[in-house]
This record gives C-alpha cells, sequence and structure tokens, in this order.
C-alpha cells in the first residue's frame, strides 16, 4: 500500500501528463484566492489614479494629443500609446476610475488569463506537475496585479501570449502580442532579438518581414493621433525615453552602489556595454542555432534564407521547438533585467513567471529550484530596498542568466515534446 501512495504521489509531482487538469485545478484556486484578497486586502493607490487623470486628458472634451502636457499625480505620461487606449477603456468600464472593486476585478480575470497563458507555455515544454507549483505562490504577483494594478501587468499578458503563440509556430499572433505588448510598455524592446530571430527563423525571412511591418504599422498607427508634425519628437521623447534617469530611492536592484554611482553616465553606460555583450553572446551561442553555427554565420546567410527551397525551410523551423522559444524569450528578457539601469517592484511582473522555467532549464532539480524561487521571492517582498537585499536581486538574475548559458549541457528531467528524438532523457 505505501508504495502505491508512494508511486502514486511521485507521477502526480514528476509526469507532465498530470499537468493537464493540475493547471485548471490551480487556477480554479487561484480564482477563490483573487476574491479573497480584494475583498480582505486595502487597496494600494500608486499609479492608478495618474493613469485616469492621464487618460482623461486625452479623451473628450479635452483631446489632448501633446505628450509634453499630460501628466498626473505622480508624473508625466511615459508611456506607449496603447497604454493610453486601455486605460481610456478602464477609465469608462470603471466610473472614471472611481470603481476601484471593479477595476480589482478586472486586474484579476487579466491575472487569471495571463497565468493560463503561463501554464499552457509550460506544459509546452513538457515542465513536470512540481514546476507549476511556484507559479502560483507569489504575494508580489498578487500585490502587482490586484493590489497596485500596474500597466506592467497588460505588458504581461501580452508577452506571455507572445511566448505562447511563439512555441506552436502561430508567427502572425507572435509579433501582434509583442507590438501591442511595446505600444503598452517600453520595457518589451527586451525580448524584441528572440521575437525577430523566432519570425526569421521559424517562418522564414519573407514572413517574417511582413509579420514585422505590420507589427510596426501597429505600433504607429495606435500612436497616430500624438504623432502630428510637432507632436512626434515630443511624443517619441517620452513612451520610448531610452536615456531616463529613474529616482534612486526606488530601485529594487542597485540600492548597493551608491546615489552618485547610480545616477552617472558612466554607470549607465557600463550597463548597457555588458547588456550588449551578454545579447550578444546568447545570440551566437543560443538563438542561432537552428540555421546557422553561429553568429558571423548567420549575419553572412540571413540574406539568402528567402532562396532556401520549402523542404530546407522546413527543417529550420522544426528546430525552433517550445524549447527553444522559451529559452528565446525568457532569456532576452532577464538579460535585459540583469542590466536594466533600474527596476521597480512591478518588474517582477516580468520576472516572477519566468524564473521556474530558467532556473530548471538548466537543473531539474525540484529542491534546489524551489529553494531558489522562495529566496527570490523573499527578496523582492523587502521594502523598501536594501543594500543587502538588492545584492541578492542581482544576483538572482546573474544566476539565471548563468542557467541560459548552461542549459545546453546540463542534463535536465523533462524533454521537449516538439522533439520525438528526444524522448530518452540525455
Amino acid at each position: 500500500m505505501a508504495t502505491v501512495v508512494y508511486d502514486t504521489c511521485k507521477s502526480l509531482l514528476l509526469v507532465p501528463k498530470h499537468t493537464r487538469w493540475q493547471a485548471p485545478l490551480l487556477i480554479s484556486v487561484e480564482a477563490i484566492l483573487c476574491s479573497l484578497i480584494i475583498l480582505n486586502v486595502p487597496y494600494t493607490e500608486i499609479d492608478w489614479e495618474t493613469y485616469m487623470i492621464q487618460v482623461s486628458k486625452v479623451l473628450p472634451p479635452n483631446y489632448e494629443t501633446d505628450y509634453t502636457k499630460i501628466d498626473g499625480p505622480s508624473g508625466p505620461l511615459v508611456y506607449p500609446a496603447i497604454h493610453v487606449w486601455i486605460h481610456s477603456l478602464l477609465y469608462y468600464l470603471t466610473d472614471q476610475g472611481r470603481d476601484i472593486q471593479l477595476a480589482q476585478c478586472i486586474y484579476a480575470a487579466l491575472y487569471l488569463t495571463t497565468l493560463a497563458f503561463v501554464f499552457a507555455s509550460y506544459r509546452r515544454v513538457n515542465a513536470p506537475p512540481w514546476l507549476l507549483v511556484p507559479l502560483v505562490l507569489s504575494k508580489r504577483l498578487h500585490s502587482i496585479f490586484l493590489l497596485r494594478m500596474f500597466n506592467d501587468c497588460w505588458a504581461t499578458f501580452f508577452f506571455w501570449v507572445a511566448v505562447y503563440a511563439a512555441t506552436r509556430k502561430q508567427w502572425f499572433l507572435t509579433a501582434m502580442a509583442w507590438t501591442l505588448g511595446l505600444g503598452t510598455k517600453m520595457t518589451m524592446l527586451l525580448p524584441l532579438p528572440a521575437v525577430a530571430l523566432l519570425l526569421i527563423q521559424g517562418a522564414g525571412l519573407d514572413h517574417a518581414a511582413v509579420y514585422g511591418a505590420l507589427a510596426w504599422v501597429i505600433q504607429f498607427g495606435t500612436a497616430a493621433p500624438f504623432l502630428g508634425y510637432e507632436h512626434l519628437p515630443k511624443y517619441m521623447g517620452r513612451a520610448f525615453e531610452l536615456s531616463r534617469v529613474f529616482l534612486y530611492k526606488w530601485t529594487v536592484n542597485w540600492r548597493f552602489v551608491s546615489e552618485d554611482v547610480f545616477l552617472s553616465k558612466p554607470f549607465a553606460y557600463g550597463l548597457l556595454a555588458l547588456h550588449v555583450s551578454f545579447l550578444v553572446a546568447y545570440i551566437h551561442t543560443t538563438l542561432v542555432r537552428p540555421s546557422s553555427t553561429g553568429l558571423p554565420h548567420f549575419l553572412k546567410r540571413v540574406w539568402t534564407l528567402q532562396n532556401l527551397t520549402h523542404a530546407e525551410l522546413s527543417v529550420i523551423s522544426q528546430k525552433v521547438t517550445p524549447r527553444f522559444v522559451m529559452d528565446a524569450m525568457l532569456g532576452c528578457m532577464v538579460i535585459g533585467l540583469l542590466f536594466a539601469r533600474s527596476m521597480h517592484y512591478q518588474f517582477y511582473a516580468y520576472l516572477g513567471w519566468a524564473t521556474p522555467y530558467l532556473l530548471w532549464r538548466a537543473n531539474g532539480n525540484s529542491p534546489v529550484v524551489l529553494i531558489l524561487c522562495g529566496l527570490q521571492e523573499a527578496v523582492w517582498l523587502v521594502y523598501p530596498a536594501t543594500a543587502n537585499s538588492s545584492r541578492l536581486v542581482v544576483a538572482g538574475l546573474a544566476l539565471q542568466v548563468m542557467s541560459l548559458f548552461n542549459a545546453q549541457t546540463i542534463t535536465v528531467t523533462a524533454v521537449d515534446e516538439s522533439n520525438p528524438a528526444a524522448k530518452k532523457p540525455r
């Protein structure tokens, strides 16, 4: 009897087929938890009021289209146009933002829908059931969605839609979801190299060019009201301000350096140089592998991909597996976060659901992965951030980046369901 119980428990924790019913069960439990949080935990005002005041200046009767004249209690409008249209809809649905509980219910639905796409993406790589557990245990993620209602929640939703679509080789949807995310928040520039390389190698150069062009048409089409001759530089300068300097007191990741260093240009340029260096290395070692032996080879042949036969393109596309997609999308995101000049607490929306996969990808040992996920959650709950907590934040990100580069050589316990030849553990 004991053996049967042991084998059953082991199967429920390790056999990927059980995620088919465990994921919906976890989402149901999460729905109840979200309801309890909304009913019992006080809402915290941070940016919601500002979002509502900002969009009210764009909507009738104001019709303001100069981005430099749109602001709110916590500062100017510094997000792209799709952010404005999403929150304009929320403005009307929530009685100009006054119906906080309805807004929280909308964000609860957004949280659960995003979680469903996260689960679906994990199932595409044959993740074991135990790996779903840390995806539902984050206090910080519940706070970001349900109690703060940051716009990062919408960008995260579009990000995971793009990830899932790419694992299904639905390249048009991948491009559209990514551009909607970018139109919500500039953070979605981080996975751009992954999106571009996935489209080129998965769909072919011709299709990738069309999808990319459509993505940018949507990007600028949705921003059309703000792109008048005089207003275009103002829109681009505010919505995509790459040189923006964040306040030192709110940074989560660099509190262990002095404020003078944090605000200095050498520090910013150094982080940028490291970001580019690690990104190029990751592209060279991993992201161009389906079609090339490395980045130089890829650059030499990229313009000839359109001349390949259908059979040759099919062989390349088959190598763009769900696991490769997850490595690419989550990898570029975490590299960008590691070298971000500043992260606020809401940036955990991009990281919290990625960490379990990244750690598992390089080390299938469940206790190690769960302990590290728990430690990361703990340091992101420290408020305000301290020198020690920020050191651990950066160390955790560095560990995940190391996992990316080690994933090619370290054995993992699961295999890619899209690759029949890899059904045996390595």
